[in-house]
């Protein structure tokens, strides 16, 4: 009895000292939370801060921006949760089917994120509250929310771009602030804080992680798999506050569970929200269809994943279109009541949470998903692609293998879009939804997503099969792999008798080989046709490494082996330039490629995450040095110091001058590439006559009638319709299958076929004095995704991806923009091939 009493006295001791020394993040940070924006580095010292004087709250460092600022997270939780942290943890994917044993514990897991867009930057204001709110030792109940739960805060997702904003705001707001929209305070400047250091939308990163901030919370997030996540956000200043339920569309692995739960949560929020008589809104334009946000990535992982969005994107204080104040004190309160709100259904419900958590894998292993059981991608000749798919997938803890013998099989064929027979071979790389993230494999590889509604946040299609172009099969029959992958092998041995290193082109990888090469100073050249040599073949695009031209390299043996094997690159030794069938390789057939000399606009006439993704695929993908040139003083850069000048989408205004200025840099040998609407302000000029929207008069005439026509036919269009009525005319980013001339320049290591992400209604003329390299001829229909039927006729016989010369140069047109969100992998190769190879 003593030592019980001597224990709690104890433990009365340390909650009383606690209670003195937590600060609330008023007193820590020496002003009143909501009257400024809080720099990233304080609100890691408050979470610091409050993990030093409670013994429940833990802080950690789970990675480090572009830019260097610390990523951390921390996890709130009794005391004596905290002792069995660990296999709480590991219970939990236990629970998945994701580790071994059943799990002993019964202790849901809630993760509460913010901050995901930097300039949505009253969420992490809101976590600092909530954290102090959640562990006070002070008030018992959310005490009593801890002793059964494990709620993990990661303040904020995005710190370089919250950076960004918060420095803004705090350089040009007025000492008193103002809520006058027109306030300097009240406009950033371009590229703004919502994107990360690479102007990437973290928020449509989840699933493809191709940023350094993705990666690193995947890895974490897949470590926990919590049962509820949400993710803050705000949006335009005169909206409402949103919460779940979702709208339309869900996709169809979504779980009646899941729904339920999201209205659960929705009553929950509204009941503290109708107290305070704050306005809101709920199943209504934040769908949960698109697999790579904050709140669908964890539903198709199993959990209860939520959007909460705030009015606002402004700064300390504004003035709605109604008259009303919105100060980021009221926004930071909002985020918080609901966060809370969120944490007190988790514990309310957290046995019906944590069966349901369980049941979702259970019926995955054991029933899989969908109509189709297996997706079997096949082995020969695309191993570079599988590499990158097979790594993509073990951070997302798919799992994959080979079958122990080759049988015959039947499925649907990505490439053909039909059923047919296949032989099933020990090579083949199989998955099958009978695992723990079947549903979530369903969801990236299902041939045609359902959508119970065609209005969508976001694109409709996101196939990775369509993505790297692979040859594979949907198949109904389930068949498990047993066993495991093994590594490739390497071959690219030293051969002091060789006449030129040959090594194949047909994928991101063979592109980033050929970078490297260049960046050392080796001088390439590539076949424009296929050969042969010495037995040997190889197909046209494939780089040629002769001794000769490189006599300037002292150790070129050693150095263009030692690339390839940094590569993974298997190299042919040809000791003879004599080949058996094709050009030999001193033949003009056989060109040299020049290391470009590379520039892209950059700034305020671009679009920002267009701009973010060139910039991205240089540095982090291609490791290809550019220099990025701001618009606003484009004019008087001397383009002769460059050889490509790559323009992103934007919204560009050349004048004449400067204009005149692209046009002769061209003509004299420049490379002048265009992606999507940077085609539009040299569309018809009379410098640059090659691209047109129509053909001629007479197609732009027929196209007018043919739109007259429907409209009358259709007649006065119901206001309640309007917005159904214009998805008619547009594409929410579908994928079409599109011929492709892989022997032109621009095609090289491309089937003869290229699936194409359409994320807008562009379309221009096939083109009458140039190469129409990708194009669509006939009909369009998306083989995955929606588009409307108008768009559709609008597509047929355009050019997507074509090459015009104009003098020694010539301009390279990408209508669709191939690396968009930096997931489509074929697209990258696509744009290797626009900088590299096309003009050579």
């Amino acid at each position: 009895m003593r030592k019980v009493l001597f224990l709690l006295t104890a433990f009365m001791v340390v909650n009383a000292q606690a209670q003195q020394k937590l600060q609330s993040p008023s007193e820590f940070l020496g002003y009143e939370l909501g009257s400024k924006f809080t720099r990233h580095h304080r609100v890691v010292e408050y979470y610091k801060h409050v993990a030093e004087v409670l013994p429940n709250v833990e802080v950690f460092q789970y990675g480090e921006t572009y830019e260097g600022r610390p990523l951390i997270y921390a996890i709130a939780t009794s005391p004596e949760n905290f002792k069995n942290i660990e296999q709480i943890r590991l219970d939990n994917l236990r629970r998945a089917g994701l580790a071994e044993g059943k799990p002993a514990t019964r202790v849901p897991i809630i993760w509460l994120s913010y901050n995901v867009h930097g300039n949505e930057a009253n969420s992490t204001e809101a976590s600092m509250l909530t954290l102090y709110e959640l562990v006070n030792p002070a008030n018992a109940k959310t005490q009593s929310w801890l002793n059964q739960s494990v709620v993990v805060l990661d303040p904020c997702i995005n710190p370089d771009g919250r950076d960004r904003y918060a420095n803004f705001v705090n350089q040009y707001g007025n000492a008193e602030p103002n809520s006058n929209p027109d306030a300097k305070e009240h406009r950033e400047p371009w590229p703004r804080g919502r994107s990360n250091h690479y102007l990437f939308d973290l928020n449509r990163d989840w699933a493809w992680e191709s940023q350094i901030e993705s990666k690193h919370r995947l890895k974490l997030y897949n470590q926990w798999l919590p049962q509820v996540h949400v993710d803050f956000h705000e949006q335009g200043y005169n909206n409402p506050y949103y919460f779940a339920p979702a709208a339309e569309p869900y996709h169809e692995v979504i779980t009646n569970w899941q729904r339920e739960f999201q209205t659960i949560i929705g009553k929950n929020n509204a009941k503290y929200f109708d107290e305070k008589g704050w306005l809101y809104f709920t199943k209504e334009r934040f769908d949960l269809f698109y697999p790579s946000y904050g709140d669908s990535y964890p539903v198709f992982n199993g959990g209860i994943g939520m959007t909460y969005e705030q009015g606002g994107q402004v700064g300390v204080t504004i003035t709605t279109e109604f008259g009303d104040p919105l100060t980021l004190k009221d926004r930071l309160t909002h985020h918080h009541t609901s966060g809370l709100s969120t944490v007190e259904m988790g514990v309310v419900h957290a046995n019906k949470l944590l069966d349901e958590f369980e049941k979702y894998f259970r019926d995955n292993i054991n029933n899989g998903y969908g109509t189709y059981k297996t997706y079997v991608i096949k082995g020969d000749n695309q191993r570079d692609k599988l590499d990158r798919l097979m790594k993509w997938m073990d951070t997302h803890q798919i799992r994959y293998g080979h079958v122990a013998s080759a049988r015959p099989a039947k499925g649907f064929d990505y490439q053909t879009q039909t059923v047919s027979n296949f032989n099933l071979a020990t090579n083949d790389i199989v998955i099958s939804t009978h695992q723990p993230k079947g549903r979530f494999v369903t969801t990236l590889f299902e041939p045609q997503g359902k959508l119970s509604d065609s209005v969508t946040y976001d694109i409709t299609a996101w196939n990775l099969m369509y993505a790297y172009d692979l040859k594979a099969f949907a198949v109904a029959e389930k068949i498990v792999p047993s066993k495991n992958v093994e590594a490739k092998t390497v071959t690219a041995a030293t051969n002091s008798a060789a006449y030129a290193y040959v090594a194949s082109y047909e994928s991101m990888t063979d592109a980033q080989f050929l970078a490297a090469l260049l960046r050392k100073n080796v001088r390439v050249r590539y076949a424009s046709q296929a050969f042969s040599v010495q037995g040997k073949s190889f197909n046209a695009g494939s780089l040629i490494i002769t001794r000769r031209n490189n006599e300037h390299l002292a150790s070129f043996d050693q150095l263009v082996t030692e690339l390839a094997k940094a590569h993974g690159r298997t190299l042919h030794a040809a000791t003879t330039g004599l080949v058996d069938s094709g050009k030999d390789f001193g033949s003009s057939e056989v060109n040299y490629i020049r290391a470009p000399k590379v520039a892209v606009l950059f700034g305020d006439q671009t679009f920002s995450l267009s701009a973010g993704e060139v910039w991205h695929f240089l540095e982090q993908e291609l490791h290809y040095p550019g220099t990025l040139i701001g618009t606003d003083y484009f004019a008087n850069v001397d383009l002769s110091k460059y050889d490509v000048l790559i323009a992103p989408e934007g919204s560009y205004s050349f004048n004449e001058k400067v204009m005149s200025k692209i046009s002769s840099w061209i003509s004299s040998g420049g490379k002048l590439i265009l992606i999507g609407n940077a085609i539009e302000p040299f569309a018809g000029e009379k410098s640059f006559a090659g691209i047109r929207r129509y053909a001629n008069e007479d197609e732009e005439r027929s196209a007018e009638k043919r739109m007259e026509a429907e409209r009358e036919l259709e007649g006065p269009i119901r206001y309640a319709d309007a917005e159904r009525k214009q998805i008619s005319s547009y594409v929410s980013g579908a994928i079409y299958k599109i011929n492709m001339d892989n022997s032109h320049p621009l095609g090289f290591g491309m089937n003869n076929h290229y699936f194409s992400l359409k994320t807008g209604e562009l379309r221009y003329a096939l083109l009458k004095d140039g190469w129409n390299v990708g194009y669509i001829k006939g009909n369009a229909k998306p083989v995955q995704g929606f588009a409307g039927y108008k768009v559709n006729k609008e597509f047929s016989n355009s050019v997507l991806f074509g090459v015009e010369p104009i003098g020694r140069g010539e301009i390279v047109y990408l209508v669709d923009n191939p690396l968009f969100r930096s997931f489509w992998e074929n697209g990258k190769l696509l744009f290797s091939n626009a900088l590299f190879m096309a003009g050579n």
